[in-house]
């Protein structure tokens, strides 16, 4: 499930380039997409623009798999409005249980472990466990950027916890958080290339390893050039490598709220995503 980014032309928002955007994934092999979650901006953008970019992926997934970013019962309670089927919730310090349960009474929830550099909360291992065994919560993505012992952690927890997801966002170890036990995939990463992403997982389910581990080698190197310092970058080389795999027009790829980026950095991710589709296809 790719947490889709939203395209943006010299500051506003691209309907033309968000319709071709969600056809074209729709065409891919996805469960379906996030909207409005980190890769999303969703608590940036405006409430008129969220609705229309949820309601432009809802309208165009047919029956699949909708999840929204929600961080308040009002947009919980939105999202469940427009349609998504799954809230997943941005994370929050205090009384995290009372807050889940809240988002809960609305739509089924997807906890979210998220690195503190994001603005997520390492919660201890117990907390994350009692939050997991939520009657209103489905499983758990875990999202630690680049700590494999947590994710080793968590996952070992949650193999404890049985009919509870455990969701990979591991972008920069997509292929080994997939031999840890992840179920499925919620990433950034997806915004590009998600058949590539999509194969992986089927490898990994029919044990198929030489071109699992072919696949993971190319995956991790897309992360390679897309999440990296200036972390908060990885929007807008999200955006980037979709218009070099052809989902968007080249110039909807504004990033209103990440840093400024050197030059050189958008033909580096362009020349990734070829190879990587090169390789794939």
């Amino acid at each position: 499930m790719p947490a889709v980014p939203v395209p943006w032309n010299k500051g506003r928002l691209d309907e033309a380039a968000l319709a071709g955007y969600v056809a074209w994934m729709a065409r891919h092999p996805v469960a379906g997409v996030a909207v409005s979650v980190h890769t999303g901006r969703g608590r940036h953008l405006a409430p008129d623009d969220r609705r229309r970019v949820l309601s432009a992926w809802r309208a165009g997934l047919g029956d699949r798999i909708l999840v929204a970013g929600a961080w308040d019962d009002a947009s919980a309670a939105e999202a469940r409005d427009l349609g998504a089927d799954a809230v997943l919730a941005f994370p929050r310090s205090e009384d995290p249980i009372g807050y889940h349960q809240q988002l809960g009474s609305h739509l089924p929830v997807i906890v979210f472990y998220l690195y503190e550099a994001a603005g997520g909360v390492a919660w201890p291992l117990d907390t994350v466990a009692e939050l997991v065994a939520l009657p209103e919560v489905l499983g758990i993505k875990v999202a630690t950027l680049d700590s494999v012992m947590t994710f080793q952690d968590l996952a070992a927890r949650l193999r404890e916890q049985r009919g509870k997801l455990l969701i990979t966002g591991e972008d920069r170890f997509l292929g080994y958080s997939l031999l840890l036990g992840a179920e499925a995939a919620l990433i950034g990463m997806g915004a590009a290339l998600p058949d590539l992403q999509a194969e992986l997982i089927r490898t990994r389910v029919t044990s198929d390893w030489a071109r699992f581990v072919r696949l993971s080698s190319v995956c991790d190197e897309l992360a390679r050039v897309t999440f990296r310092a200036p972390m908060e970058g990885y929007v807008r080389r999200m955006l980037w490598a979709a218009a070099a795999d052809g989902a968007i027009h080249r110039d909807a790829c504004d990033d209103p709220w990440g840093p400024a980026l050197a030059a050189h950095e958008r033909g580096e991710v362009e020349q990734v995503v070829r190879r990587a589709r090169s390789a794939f296809d």
